[in-house]
């Protein structure tokens, strides 16, 4: 199995998560956090289909698709339009609202489509490819990648949570 590979299983993993954090929610259980000043599970799919799109259309040199394909609008959330929602204060998460779980899945899935297309083109080699150069060391695109699946999981999770709770 090719490292391509292991990355394609890790995304469609969170995308399946993504999906059952989701479905079947209305929009008042999607928009309500479980405690005052908590992340509702809009806020955390959101963030997670933000952090993707933002992080994988950089390191493929793609424009994000938030933009492209007029998510921002569609959103409408009065926030600037590079917001990813990192260090959102609890006033900005509950900015995130959503009106259906289709406008949350519809992103996210749209992101999906682009992570993927970026991912089947990858050669071995591309992995070792220095993307960010503000750390020490400097962050290779196989380790941005992973940190992507990594930071996707820890807030699906936190939705699935979300979920039991409201």
């Amino acid at each position: 199995m090719h490292a391509k590979d292991i990355l394609i299983d890790a995304y469609s993993r969170i995308r399946e998560e993504v999906h059952t954090a989701v479905d079947g929610l209305s929009p008042d259980r999607l928009n309500t956090p479980p405690a005052v000043g908590a992340n509702s599970i809009s806020w955390l799919i959101w963030h997670l289909t933000r952090v993707q799109d933002d992080h994988v259309a950089d390191a493929a040199g793609l424009e994000q698709v938030w933009l492209a394909q007029g998510w921002a609008d569609r959103f409408a959330l009065g926030l600037p339009d590079g917001d990813t929602g990192y260090g959102h204060t609890p006033e900005q998460v509950a900015q995130v609202r959503v009106d259906s779980g289709h406008l949350l899945l519809g992103y996210y899935d749209a992101v999906h489509e682009q992570t993927l297309g970026f991912l089947r083109g990858l050669a071995a080699k591309d992995l070792e490819r220095v993307v960010d150069e503000r750390w020490d060391p400097p962050v290779t695109l196989g380790v941005r990648l992973v940190s992507v699946v990594a930071d996707d999981l820890q807030h699906v999770g936190q939705a699935a949570y979300v979920r039991g709770l409201v």
